[in-house]
């Protein structure tokens, strides 16, 4: 099954792209953390195939595309042999790496989600399956070298902009099965939603745009629970406790201060 963007081959040379600029930046995170050239090359395949590893296993459609498509894993596993030698220089294209990770992230964002609808799944399951395609790899990555994952530990707009591009993708499908669009204005519109999630992405960074916290409080309306906890009373011949008996040693205890008379 195929979607739109799949039939556009500009659209197919920035997908081959976006895999090697994903497959670079996770060789590099296994640089930073000192492993070695099958860790670097591992983690390379993680970020770019992963989120399709995902999808595919969840969709059914075995064995994945992440080990079946030749084009795939050959571009993830050069990617790892540029960084393993030039991981000094990309280092410093810093901006131009952001740029391509962004059409990336709209791509397999709209990708996975109109393949999740193409085969059959909800609206609601197509997005979460779209999201997995765009960050499941990283998120993968991530855990397995024991790094914060990215979606958390990069405060600019990363998982947002994916997840609209996603809604926006099952709305024109909707669109597309009622009749509303042809093959070619879903391309547009598919093209369109890309540009939103890469614009929604680049505008974070440069701007320094991110999401709110939890909303700052210095008042609270509740008591404390600690008021209305009882003290426990332990008997001198009883072998258990009555939690609601907390009267009985304030009257056995002399009001000079000394120790009641045991026995």
């Amino acid at each position: 099954m195929q979607v739109a963007l799949e039939n556009n081959i500009v659209f197919v040379v920035i997908e081959y792209l976006a895999i090697l600029c994903w497959g670079l930046s996770g060789g590099l995170a296994a640089i930073r953390k000192g492993y070695d050239i099958f860790t670097i090359m591992l983690c390379g395949w993680l970020t770019a195939l992963g989120g399709g590893l995902v999808r595919d296993v969840m969709l059914g459609a075995l064995p994945p595309v992440g080990i079946t498509d030749k084009g795939y894993v050959l571009t993830t596993l050069f990617s790892g042999i540029i960084v393993v030698v030039a991981h000094p220089e990309i280092t410093k294209l810093k901006w131009t790496m952001t740029v391509i990770d962004a059409l990336g992230l709209g791509l397999f964002a709209v990708s996975g989600t109109a393949k999740a609808l193409a085969y059959g799944s909800s609206g609601m399951t197509a997005v979460f399956l779209g999201m997995f395609t765009a960050l499941a790899g990283g998120l993968i990555r991530d855990i397995f070298i024991g790094d914060v994952p990215m979606i958390i530990r990069d405060k600019h707009l990363y998982a947002v902009p994916s997840f609209i591009g996603c809604i926006l993708t099952v709305l024109v499908w909707r669109g597309v099965s009622y009749g509303w669009f042809d093959m070619r204005s879903e391309m547009l519109l598919d093209v369109l939603i890309v540009i939103i999630v890469v614009a929604l992405r680049l505008l974070s960074v440069g701007f320094n745009v991110t999401l709110p916290g939890a909303v700052e409080r210095h008042r609270v309306y509740l008591p404390s629970e600690s008021r209305y906890l009882k003290r426990p009373v332990i008997h001198p011949h009883a072998d258990t406790v009555d939690p609601g008996d907390t009267t009985k040693d304030e009257e056995d205890k002399p009001q000079d201060g000394s120790r009641p008379p045991q026995g």
